[in-house]
């Protein structure tokens, strides 16, 4: 794994090879951090990653000076390295969940600036990941929601549509909130 910018940029972790995720391409990743750069600056912001898998996201959101950044994950092994990443790189504004993301998304009460989902391809509810996201409790005026997914999905008939973008086989559908008047 590559941290592509930002102050861990360039650093690079070996990967465990018994790794189940489906990391996001160095490619992929690269450009929707270019999108996300033009619409907000990050230096400061609150970042949820769920589906966290090697952490890629959630590194190159704390590489690029997020306040904190959250990580879930459910499986043991990519929960063990992006732990292990985090305490090499001394990330004290890290905060790393072993759990359900499901059962994380309906009990979380903390407000995020940034959310970036990136569930397995396969999951049967990606269909219903958006919107479950949309209605939940982590919004606020202005939060950014990047959903990962394959050309198979459609979201751009959901509430708070901003854009999709497509890299090769990786899809980015984004959400904004609309900030207060």
């Amino acid at each position: 794994m590559r941290i592509i910018s930002g102050k861990y940029g360039r650093r690079r972790f070996d990967v465990p090879t018994n790794i189940t995720a489906r990391p996001t391409t160095d490619m992929a990743r690269e450009n929707i951090f270019n999108v996300l750069g033009n619409l907000v600056d990050l230096e400061g912001l609150t970042a949820l990653d769920l589906f966290s898998g090697t952490g890629a996201i959630s590194f190159e959101f704390l590489s690029r000076d997020c306040a904190h950044v959250t990580s879930v994950e459910k499986a043991s092994t990519q929960f063990n390295f992006i732990k292990k990443v985090s305490g090499l790189l001394k990330c004290d504004n890290h905060t790393i969940i072993k759990g359900d993301v499901f059962k994380f998304i309906g009990t979380c009460r903390q407000q995020f600036d940034i959310i970036f989902a990136d569930p397995p391809y396969d999951l049967p509810q990606l269909p219903d990941l958006p919107r479950m996201i949309l209605e939940s409790n982590m919004l606020k005026p202005g939060t950014i929601i990047i959903v990962e997914h394959s050309k198979a999905n459609d979201f751009t008939a959901l509430p708070h549509f901003v854009q999709h973008r497509n890299y090769g086989k990786v899809n980015f559908t984004l959400f904004q909130i609309p900030e207060e008047e």
